[in-house]
């Protein structure tokens, strides 16, 4: 009958009532576990009739007779997660918790922990009353009904169609260049709404294995790290904004080398004379960044720094957003320290930070943080919208924006983000590698990084930011050859579900319209330039130099 009533086989059910040994168990003994409310109901049916039946027999502990019958108890909750790995590490984890006799699900990370009081239930309800023969409850003076207060539900702004998508290209990109992690954001930039926020090394929340505890931890807003290149644009912002520079300025780059003392030497990978502010952040220059950084004071510095978001809590509805790190005003004094941090050492940056900071260029001057969820909802469909915990606030002026708008552009229509053209299309952004530090050096492990935009003529406008964590491949730890190709491929995600419109581009064709005599006239040119060029010996052909399209851009 319990077979029946509850859909589990005799044979499973036997088990359960016997030890190891094979011999019945005596006691109070757990049949079954994990069945849903209406198999509970059926079985409480089923309790009633054995009892009625007298199936049941008392036994006599301690002198006294106890009649043990068939009980079903609630004894705790249960999350699940159907898309098993996917959204993850967004989404978090929950682990159980003992509340008396019941067990709770408590949410650990992501926004299972950030939204668990606005999810879990408040009170639990109950009906109370006699049933009619099918176990319908009948309504009388008797009856006691009291409701129930659930949790309510998240929605989230990231479409699932576009995250899985974005997750497919992170993973195919960590196998492809052999990286320990790549991470992939993509937002409105002028709403900070995400659309995707995906991770490589994910984890099923319903069954997390050992060599899932790794990924446990979103590296989004709990990963600070040195962001290497990727600040140099936000350098040049608060010199454009404090009126110190112009985009067409010349600084001398002295081939590359530059001393700061005696000790110390800053370098560039690519050997330039002098350089204008704008070829500065398109070659990817330390030498001509540092002496933009050296306008302006340490305080004025640190403080530009601090308005993008640096060392400041991104305002991301995540469980955990770490602010990272910034120099204090005294080293940045230093010359050697403001050069440093002017191309991104000595300071430290997340994910989620870069994303808010790099939306400015794309926004008008107006950072805006990352907001993952949508609204809430409760049972009766009222939608509550939660304001972020950083508001949007003007870092730098719209005309600033606009110039490191325009040169973000250069980088990539001929500088070390050229893989990332897109045909119809606004595409600019910046790349970045950094070597890694451990033990107080610098090792041979690198973040390669690119952040930037991508924008159609519709109005969708979108900041994307991908960071790769340790790519083994040979060269390939140069972002030019991991981030940029990752962030192409993300812009190709966005244009097939819809969401970037690129503009047909039109070849030109010029047409020429000649007469006889002009044709005629062109060839007798063509037949004395050929005896005249037969007396002189022929000079070498000179192959043309390849336009450099992977710069290492290392710095």
């Amino acid at each position: 009958l319990f077979s029946i009533y509850s859909g589990i086989l005799q044979e499973d059910i036997e088990n359960n009532l016997k030890d190891k040994h094979g011999k019945y168990k005596t006691g109070y003994t757990v049949i079954a576990k994990n069945i849903n409310a209406h198999t509970a109901m059926q079985l409480k049916s089923l309790a009633k009739k054995l009892h009625r039946l007298k199936v049941f027999q008392p036994i006599t502990i301690r002198g006294s007779k106890v009649l043990y019958g068939l009980d079903i108890v609630e004894d705790g909750e249960l999350r699940h997660f159907p898309l098993k790995d996917s959204m993850s590490p967004v989404l978090g984890y929950v682990k159980k918790a003992q509340d008396g006799k019941f067990k709770r699900s408590i949410g650990q990370k992501g926004i299972e922990k950030s939204y668990e009081k606005h999810m879990t239930s408040q009170e639990n309800g109950y009906f109370q009353g006699k049933r009619d023969v099918i176990g319908t409850i009948i309504y009388d003076k008797n009856t006691q009904y009291k409701k129930r207060i659930d949790g309510m539900n998240v929605h989230l702004n990231i479409p699932l169609n576009v995250q899985r998508r974005v997750e497919k290209v992170a993973d195919l990109m960590k196998k492809e260049i052999d990286a320990e992690e790549v991470i992939v954001g993509i937002m409105h930039s002028n709403t900070g709404k995400l659309l995707a926020l995906s991770s490589s090394n994910r984890y099923n929340p319903s069954n997390i294995k050992q060599e899932d505890i790794s990924s446990l931890v979103p590296k989004f807003t709990e990963y600070p790290h040195e962001a290497g290149s990727v600040l140099k644009p936000l350098t040049l912002s608060i010199a454009l904004e404090k009126n110190l520079v112009t985009p067409g300025e010349i600084f001398p780059t002295y081939d590359g080398k530059m001393k700061i003392g005696k000790r110390t030497t800053i370098t560039d990978d690519e050997k330039f004379k002098e350089l204008s502010v704008t070829d500065i952040i398109v070659h990817s220059s330390n030498v001509g960044t540092s002496q933009i950084a050296w306008r302006l004071s340490g305080q004025e510095f640190r403080d530009g720094l601090l308005k993008f978001g640096i060392a400041k809590k991104s305002g991301i509805d995540l469980s955990r957003d770490l602010p990272g790190s910034l120099k204090k005003v005294k080293l940045l004094n230093h010359k050697l320290h403001r050069a440093n941090t002017s191309y991104g050492y000595g300071m430290m940056i997340t994910h989620a930070q870069l994303m808010k900071a790099y939306s400015t260029f794309n926004n008008n001057g107006i950072a805006v943080s990352p907001k993952l969820v949508n609204y809430i909802e409760d049972k009766d469909g009222t939608k509550n919208f939660l304001e972020s915990i950083t508001n949007e606030q003007q870092v730098i002026s719209p005309k600033t924006a606009s110039q490191v708008k325009k040169i973000l552009k250069e980088v990539v229509s001929r500088g070390t983000g050229v893989k990332a053209q897109y045909p119809g299309l606004e595409i600019g952004g910046k790349t970045g590698t950094a070597h890694i530090a451990k033990g107080g050096k610098y090792t041979k492990e690198y973040h390669s990084s690119f952040y930037g935009f991508a924008n159609d003529n519709k109005g969708n406008n979108y900041t994307i930011g991908v960071l790769v964590i340790k790519a083994k491949k040979f060269r390939h730890y140069f972002a030019s050859l991991s981030a940029v190709p990752t962030f192409k491929k993300s812009v190709d995600v966005l244009v097939d579900l819809g969401y970037l419109v690129p503009s047909k581009v039109v070849p030109k064709i010029i047409k020429k319209v000649i007469d006889k005599k002009t044709i005629k006239k062109k060839r007798v040119i063509k037949k004395q330039s050929t005896k005249i060029k037969s007396k002189y010996k022929p000079r070498p052909r000179i192959k043309p130099k390849k336009p450099i399209d992977d710069f290492e851009d290392l710095f």
